[in-house]
């Protein structure tokens, strides 16, 4: 759910970084923490709207064999997507899957907005970042610092978008009873999951049937701006929901839905498609 376009609405810039920022909270509620025997390959497109007006796209694809998988997600924001990708930009994650669990090796993004290039390079040795290449023409200032710390028991972005640990109950509330950390490269955060209800959802092509909803707790650790509107909107209590779906064919689960509360009118990402195939 990295690659965005938009389209100019009644909307200020502001809330179009928001609705970037939800989006990103989409992809990355997740967890890797047992993949099982799950092969194949996950396609899904989404479309963000705010008060029922589309405002963006986003694109996900993600591969995994038996002892390996990938991740690439690319896309044109115009700063819709302001904490991964603004304006044009890539990422790419690659790694091993190693006892029914993913195992990044290497997570690359490549961001181009206004004539600012950044780059973003990480490898990993298990959970911890051994190298850290993050390089922008963006200032630094007002960011609450990083350590060394916030490189260790972490997953990225893009492995932590792919599947939801389903154990041997792929519906079970336990799935919405954990607390994930994300390191992008430049910032780290937690996002708690809780368990909410069952419900039933359908996409317009892939799927159809029973969906675990969790509420959404965002809560910022280092690397963001102090004074930032997006780090006050998703860390100020707002209610957040999450919606997995089963991957057919495994015990694993991915997003199918996130929506948030706002007087202007709820912001949501929901699938149009859904698709594996092995």
């Amino acid at each position: 759910m990295f690659s965005f376009s938009s389209r100019r609405v009644g909307f200020g810039p502001r809330y179009r970084r928001i609705a970037g920022a939800l989006a990103l909270v989409a992809a990355s509620i997740v967890s890797n923490h047992d993949i099982a025997s799950a092969q194949g390959k996950l396609v899904a497109q989404y479309t963000i709207s705010v008060a029922g007006i589309t405002i963006g796209k986003s694109e996900l694809t993600a591969q995994i064999g038996g002892a390996d998988y990938s991740a690439s997600a690319t896309g044109h924001a115009s700063g819709f997507l302001s904490i991964l990708v603004k304006g044009e930009g890539t990422a790419r994650v690659q790694g091993a899957v190693a006892n029914g669990v993913l195992r990044p090796a290497q997570f690359t993004a490549a961001i181009n907005k206004d004539n600012e290039n950044s780059q973003i390079t990480m490898t990993f040795d298990g959970d911890a970042v051994t190298e850290l290449s993050a390089q922008s023409a963006t200032p630094d200032q007002d960011r609450v610092p990083l350590t060394d710390a916030h490189r260790k028991g972490i997953m990225d972005p893009l492995t932590a978008v792919m599947l939801v640990n389903g154990s041997s109950d792929t519906m079970s509330n336990d799935i919405c009873q954990r607390t994930l950390p994300i390191f992008d490269g430049r910032r780290r955060y937690d996002l708690d999951l809780r368990f909410n209800r069952m419900d039933e959802a359908k996409t317009a092509k892939g799927y159809q049937g029973p969906v675990i909803v969790c509420s959404v707790k965002f809560k910022p650790i280092a690397g963001h701006h102090q004074s930032s509107p997006l780090v006050q909107y998703l860390g100020g209590g707002r209610e957040i929901e999450l919606w997995l779906a089963p991957v057919k064919g495994s015990a694993i689960l991915a997003p199918l839905r996130l929506t948030t509360t706002n007087t202007i009118g709820n912001l949501v990402v929901d699938a149009d498609q859904f698709e594996v195939t092995p």
